[in-house]
């Protein structure tokens, strides 16, 4: 008797469980490989950075999502090569996983644009370690500035910089001005926090470039209303201990959030593919790997074109659609139909928060802003989350952040020893490491 199709699939994010989740109930063995443990719901990532959600409500345990499933084999490594000639994984526990199908859907991380040393000081937001770290500095910040007595060095400590104005940097940027205006000012004594500053800094001429520009603008207008200053048309051009420049001027802040670009994982050299500026592996129509009919790449990983010949945007839902599309072609050449057949994408609409009670949202010809945008988008996000609990605890965090403006996920619980210190900082050299509460 004859083993079972091999289909290994690297990288549990959205486009890699959804292949997985699609060839249910096929003739396939699946092995599942990535180096956590865990399925992260990534829209959500920022509302654990800024306090308002815990890690466990927007995180799932990969094994535990497939526990029912015997056709699945999970494995926590990380990959280190493939060889296309002898379709074979080598994975960093020192294992080679021999594949039929393989499916690369490893994702992506920062990119500094060439400013890799901007990194301490600036962190990304891609993982539930991204996340915590961030929300450690935002409120390591307001304690530090708490126990300041210099009155220029608090000011920096209640200086929030965040770069690039992307749904992500919008979402952050409005979440720290409220947590600072609307819940924390009770909590503290020898500051105000309403006096924090949150900059949204944009290279481009608007925030949101990918959503219409009547609802671009009501997002910066929504920004200020709520005590953002965006600042549009003049990129970073440094970022140290001290702060940022942004052109000429010179800005202390102690917490500076990069949010303005990604790069793909080296998914390319492991494949020997053309990428493009990214890094992203130039597929074919059918997502394929040029020459490489049995390996697929598809999430970040890839640059996928839609139709018309645009970037597919790399949103969850274009994830998930392309792990429908691989699981389907999987079925049918295993029902003996070679035929390839180009991916289709549909866009459902782009949608961001500006706060607690406005978002946008753009249907193409439909186009929503304010209460009702931020409801829609509130029901949206938690239709998405896996579990009956996690929607539940969810919604109610989010209703309780609505109606009394507090935020349950306020600790500190790591030590930071890459937290700006002010006081130490020298010409934008590294600081010597901040004291910080474990």
């Amino acid at each position: 008797m004859s083993e079972p199709h091999h289909v290994v699939v690297i990288g549990g994010g959205f486009a890699g469980l959804e292949t997985v989740h699609r060839l249910a109930g096929a003739d396939v063995r699946i092995t599942i490989v990535d180096r956590r443990n865990h399925h992260l719901f990534q829209p959500l990532l920022y509302q654990v950075a800024t306090a308002s959600l815990a890690t466990s409500e927007i995180a799932w345990p990969i094994r535990h999502l497939f526990r029912r499933r015997s056709d699945v084999t999970t494995l926590l490594a990380e990959m280190i090569g493939i060889d296309t000639t002898l379709r074979e994984v080598a994975l960093s526990t020192g294992e080679t996983l021999r594949y039929d199908t393989l499916v690369v859907a490893t994702g992506a991380t920062h990119a500094y644009f060439g400013h890799d040393d901007w990194e301490p000081y600036a962190p990304g937001l891609k993982t539930l370690e991204d996340a915590t770290t961030v929300r450690r500095r935002i409120l390591l910040a307001f304690e530090q500035a708490e126990a300041e007595t210099d009155a220029a060095r608090r000011a920096a400590l209640l200086t929030f910089v965040v770069i690039g104005a992307g749904p992500t940097g919008v979402e952050l940027a409005g979440t720290i001005a409220e947590l600072a205006r609307a819940t924390l000012p009770e909590d503290f004594r020898r500051i105000d926090t309403r006096a924090t500053r949150v900059v949204l800094v944009e290279a481009g001429p608007r925030i949101l470039p990918g959503f219409a520009e009547d609802l671009s603008r009501y997002a910066h207008e929504a920004l200020q209303r709520i005590g953002v200053e965006v600042r549009t048309g003049a990129p970073v051009t440094a970022c140290t201990s001290a702060g940022v420049s942004i052109g000429p001027e010179e800005l202390p802040a102690a917490t500076v959030i990069w949010a303005a670009g990604v790069r793909a994982s080296p998914a390319g050299s492991w494949l020997d593919a053309p990428v493009d500026r990214a890094g992203r592996v130039q597929v074919e129509a059918d997502l394929t790997v040029p020459g490489r009919p049995n390996v697929f790449a598809i999430g970040d990983t890839a640059s996928v074109m839609d139709q018309d010949g645009k970037p597919v945007p790399g949103i969850a839902p274009a994830a998930k659609q392309q792990g429908r599309h691989v699981a389907a072609t999987i079925k049918r050449r295993l029902a003996g139909d070679k035929a390839p057949r180009p991916f289709a994408y549909s866009h459902a609409g782009s949608l961001a928060t500006i706060g607690k009670r406005a978002a946008i949202i753009d249907f193409g010809r439909v186009k929503l802003k304010g209460w009702l945008a931020w409801w829609l988008w509130g029901l949206a996000h938690i239709y998405f989350l896996i579990g009956v609990r996690n929607r539940v605890t969810v919604a109610l965090s989010w209703l309780w952040i609505h109606a009394r403006d507090q935020r349950s996920a306020r600790l500190i619980t790591q030590r930071d020893l890459r937290q700006p210190d002010l006081k130490n900082a020298d010409q934008g050299e590294p600081a010597r490491p901040a004291s910080a509460p474990p």
